[in-house]
């Protein structure tokens, strides 16, 4: 949906600015796993480079929560308290289970897997302030990919964008056949991204020509 009559309107589905909307990019993926994307007020804000926005429009079995301490969220606790749930939270420690090489299906339980959407200082707090979040099961992954978020430095080579960490989590699902998605979804799923990302640095050489360019990710 367009803002009408609005030379700067936006687009009340991306969320970003009509002349750059990326609508026409996203590649929807059909799951059995239904993800919970937790995105802090900061990411909504992001409308230029967020990620989080795109993914959740590229899974239709996905919602997405706008906050920072979801503790009493009504619906958030209901799907975590439902019993015909199988739910984890997808984060980094040395205690996660990696998808890599555990197959987390459980019986015929809905498997629902929670993203949080910011900067990792960010997330952090997110999930101290979160006490609902506390005793799911954390699940991470390991890989070899280079983010390709040019226009963004991430923190550590190892880090990737929402939408890039949630592309690794399908593949690997789709290895434990918890997932049957075919390969071309695959190859499309980041095409909005990579297209925002092209569009940014073409706007950047438009502005500064040569002078500045977006500094290249992590190389190793």
């Amino acid at each position: 949906m367009i803002e009408e009559n609005n030379q700067r309107g936006t687009c009340y589905n991306c969320y970003r600015p009509q002349s750059s909307c990326m609508c026409k990019y996203i590649n929807k993926i059909q799951t059995n796993t239904q993800f919970i994307i937790l995105m802090h007020f900061k990411e909504f804000r992001k409308t230029k480079n967020g990620t989080g926005r795109f993914t959740y429009l590229s899974l239709p079995n996905s919602k997405i929560f706008i906050g920072i301490d979801f503790s009493n969220h009504k619906e958030i606790n209901e799907i975590i308290d439902d019993k015909n749930n199988n739910c984890f939270i997808l984060y980094p420690d040395n205690n996660s289970i990696n998808l890599n090489t555990t197959n987390i299906q459980d019986g015929s339980k809905k498997n629902v897997i929670f993203i949080i959407d910011s900067t990792w200082a960010c997330s952090v707090k997110m999930l101290r302030v979160s006490k609902n979040l506390h005793n799911l099961p954390r699940v991470s992954f390991t890989h070899t990919k280079i983010s390709q978020f040019k226009i963004k430095i991430q923190p550590k080579e190892y880090c990737l964008s929402t939408i890039e960490s949630t592309l690794c989590v399908l593949e690997l699902l789709n290895n434990h056949n918890i997932e049957n998605i075919i390969q071309d979804k695959f190859e499309k799923f980041l095409e909005p991204f990579h297209k925002m990302i092209e569009y940014q640095l073409n706007r950047a050489d438009e502005t500064y020509g040569n002078a500045v360019r977006y500094k290249e990710p992590y190389k190793k």
